[in-house]
């Protein structure tokens, strides 16, 4: 079982593309996904709201989570949230195990 927690990131004045930006350029981000049990950890632009910054975070299990909660990249992070200002929404997903049903394959082209 995987859990997939989307966290909407906005600010104002271009913030949460910074934000996101100095993730990338710290080498912040690229730390967290060598993490034990990160799966994905990825930033989207949602465009019809140019002030949010979607990040799609994935992990192995619960405990991964924690371990990256207790590491220092979370002081990091916390840090440039509060630099941008950032007000965040999150969504948690925990993964379908059966995967895509028959009936819904045929609509995806590969």
């Amino acid at each position: 079982m995987n859990i997939i927690v989307n966290i909407y990131y906005t600010g104002t004045d271009g913030s949460a593309r910074k934000f996101a930006e100095e993730m990338e350029s710290s080498g912040t981000a690229a730390k967290i996904r060598r993490e034990e049990g990160n799966l994905r950890y990825e930033y989207f632009f949602p465009m019809a709201d140019p002030e949010t910054v979607l990040l799609i975070d994935c992990w192995k299990d619960q405990e991964a989570i924690d371990r990256h909660h207790a590491s220092p990249m979370m002081e990091m992070i916390a840090k440039l949230r509060e630099k941008y200002d950032l007000h965040m929404r999150v969504e948690r997903y925990v993964s379908d195990e059966a995967g895509v049903p028959e009936a819904d394959s045929r609509f995806i082209k590969e």
